[in-house]
């Protein structure tokens, strides 16, 4: 006889509450996360959240276009953000990290999704890490369209959950940004980032461990840092910054001279920069001609971190380059700086000889 036949249904019938899944704890979530999606929405959304699929029509004001789309997670930053219980900003970061890498081909995000997975429901955590999505998304112009909240006992501790998110947008097929325009004299930009985005955590959490032990708050607020007013786990939670409005802003008036943007992500600035560039072309950037946040030269000490690891790790303090035409630069410096980002002139464009990077620091 099989250990099937053997056993015997249970007194108390079972639920899937029983099994770690609480279905009125996803519907308490919906029903506070509906107003969140309403605040985000563009005139192009057909159906909202509630359906199977979300529909959005591409704006009638584009003539040809071509559709672009990007999806990214935030890493392992997410285990500061259980460690911390701060969960309000890590939503801005999952959509920063698609928008923002989608921007960087001329593209305007339209619409993202998200996916929220944990071993249990905690409603009003789930709730604040939305929120920061709905901002990230009010604050690029794009709808939350939809989303999947998956609750799956025995995938994830307690108290831990993890995220993805993906964005479409749309350019124009003759204003597609590919880098193929870049040309030797071009001028780099780079916008400042506003901290470490969501790239390098695990370095981040390493270090942190080094010098506080074990990472709690009381822990990591209690070490101070030279030159900032803010407690250290507001720098290591700072999220990452969105570029969206300000750089649509620059090309609808510079478009003709904004040659490539790159997204200092995941590689750092070593890692991104060549990505937008001929093989022919290298990018030469003058470390001294921008500033690193003082809790990124922190890092850099506490953990004895050589130059060229930060480079390869970190965005250093800049979270956005923008390759432009040299007589153009100062003029677009000046819209971007209008549109509140900080502006650095931090390097030019030149011949490549045989065997050389295409990003040199000096």
């Amino acid at each position: 006889m099989s250990s099937d036949q053997r056993a015997k249904a249970p007194a108390t019938p079972m639920t899937y509450r029983d099994a770690g899944v609480d279905i009125d704890a996803g519907d308490a979530l919906v029903d506070r996360i509906k107003p969140l999606a309403r605040a985000t929405m563009r005139p192009e959304v057909l159906a909202g959240i509630g359906g199977f699929g979300a529909l959005f029509e591409v704006p009638k004001r584009f003539k040809d276009p071509v559709l672009v789309s990007g999806t990214d997670g935030v890493g392992t930053k997410l285990k500061l953000a259980f460690a911390l219980s701060k969960h309000d900003t890590v939503g801005i970061d999952l959509v920063a990290m698609s928008v923002n890498d989608i921007l960087v081909q001329g593209a305007e995000p339209l619409f993202f999704l998200d996916y929220f997975a944990c071993g249990r429901l905690a409603v009003d955590t789930a709730a604040s890490v939305i929120a920061g999505i709905a901002k990230g998304c009010e604050i690029s112009g794009c709808a939350l369209i939809g989303g999947e909240t998956a609750e799956m006992p025995g995938m994830y501790a307690d108290g831990e959950y993890d995220l993805a998110g993906f964005a479409v947008g749309a350019v124009e097929r003759p204003h597609i940004l590919d880098g193929r325009r870049v040309a030797q004299g071009d001028v780099v930009l780079g916008l400042a980032s506003s901290g470490f985005h969501s790239n390098g955590y695990s370095l981040v959490r390493k270090v942190l461990e080094h010098v506080c032990g074990r990472i709690t708050l009381p822990a990591v607020d209690s070490v101070r840092i030279e030159g900032e007013d803010q407690p250290l786990s507001t720098l290591v939670m700072a999220p990452t910054r969105l570029y969206v409005q300000a750089m649509l802003s620059a090309l609808s008036v510079h478009r003709d001279h904004i040659k490539a943007m790159a997204h200092i992500t995941g590689g750092g600035l070593t890692g991104n920069v060549p990505r937008v560039l001929p093989e022919h072309l290298t990018a030469v950037l003058r470390e001294d001609s921008w500033t690193m946040p003082a809790v990124m030269r922190w890092l850099q000490a506490k953990g004895n971190i050589a130059r060229d690891e930060m480079h390869r790790v970190f965005n250093c303090g800049i979270g956005m380059v923008v390759v432009v035409q040299a007589s153009q630069a100062e003029s677009i410096a000046a819209h971007l700086t209008l549109q509140g980002e900080r502006v650095y002139r931090i390097g030019e464009i030149r011949a490549r000889a045989e065997g050389e990077p295409q990003t040199i620091i000096q």
